[in-house]
């Protein structure tokens, strides 16, 4: 029997997150479905941005199947580490996963709390979102269509140009936080 991406998606809604407070402290736990109903419960995510060595970015178009935001424009992958996994731990699983993608080091760029109901879908992520930087040449291997629709590798001063020239509509809720996020992470270099 084959699994739809869309069925993929809905069984991955039963993993377990790990609730915080605002200062990203545990609290608790939840399912991932649960966490993003209601109005939505401050959990912990990550957000990974891979990028290469000309200061380009890997952006990621979220598949049609998604239940939050289908086919904006995001960071190269974001996700949620189980309740006590370390957040990077996570974040490598989540590369070779979604991308087929190893990456050696992930570097903290900070973290951020931030609110976005999706209207049309009918979730709200809530989130306390760390973010990491990788670096990373080439093509991802094995792309899992349920989660990734696109894939492109774009400077990041026309990432950024582009978000504030008014195309907010076309990226996820959270990628002006990580985009600058990792512009300040670049200029620390």
């Amino acid at each position: 029997m084959t699994v739809t991406p869309r069925e993929q998606q809905r069984s991955r809604e039963e993993r377990l997150v790990e609730l915080v407070d605002e200062q990203g402290r545990t609290v608790g736990r939840s399912s991932v479905h649960d966490a993003h109903s209601d109005g939505g419960i401050l959990h912990r995510a990550f957000s990974v941005m891979l990028i290469d060595d000309r200061d380009r970015v890997l952006l990621q178009q979220r598949s049609s199947a998604k239940l939050r935001f289908p086919t904006r424009w995001t960071n190269t992958c974001c996700g949620h580490p189980w309740p006590g996994e370390p957040v990077a731990t996570a974040a490598r699983a989540r590369l070779r996963e979604e991308l087929g993608v190893e990456v050696a080091e992930l570097s903290d760029a900070g973290a951020f709390v931030y609110r976005a109901p999706d209207a049309e879908q009918g979730y709200v992520e809530h989130e306390y979102d760390h973010v990491l930087i990788g670096r990373f040449e080439g093509e991802p291997g094995a792309v899992d269509p349920s989660e990734v629709r696109a894939l492109r590798w774009e400077p990041l001063t026309e990432v950024l140009a582009a978000v504030a020239e008014g195309g907010r509509e076309d990226f996820t809720p959270w990628f002006p936080q990580v985009a600058g996020a990792t512009r300040a992470f670049i200029a620390r270099r």
